[in-house]
């Protein structure tokens, strides 16, 4: 009779399988496929298109700093029960430039596909950075309001 063979020493790497040898051997999608993209990411890729499509026609906008946030943080007490922001801008300071903040839970939630989702993003950039600018939204995107 022959000797039974040893379990396997657990290596240090992941485990691939679960104990009856089924189970997911990778990722469900490669991740050049939209699949795999999170929905935070398809937002920041949002943000990004309307900002490059404003940067043409402001290149000042280079110098601002846009970032995305999950929600508006509860300690600035900029924003009343009735209203949750949208957006928010930071003047520049001491060395820093100036920024815009997306608010992405708000935003998702107040929209239903993918194309409401873009203009509105495109909307509360426009006004984050009409604020900036101190000028009207109109003037920093003509097809501002437009459907």
């Amino acid at each position: 009779m022959e000797a039974p063979v040893p379990p396997r020493a657990a290596g240090p790497g992941p485990r691939r399988r679960d104990r009856h040898g089924r189970g997911m051997r990778g990722p469900i999608a490669p991740p050049q496929v939209p699949l795999a993209a999170s929905r935070a990411d398809a937002f920041a890729d949002l943000v990004q298109d309307s900002v490059e499509r404003l940067e043409r026609r402001w290149p000042q906008l280079a110098d601002i700093d846009f970032l995305v946030l999950e929600v508006p943080r509860l300690d600035g007490g900029t924003w009343s029960d009735e209203a949750v922001p949208l957006g928010g801008t930071i003047p520049a300071r001491e060395g820093r430039p100036a920024r815009v903040v997306i608010y992405r839970r708000p935003v998702e939630i107040r929209t239903k596909g993918r194309d409401e989702r873009a203009a509105l993003v495109h909307e509360v950039v426009v006004e984050q950075v009409a604020e900036l600018l101190g000028l009207t939204p109109e003037t920093v995107d003509p097809r501002y309001g437009e459907d």
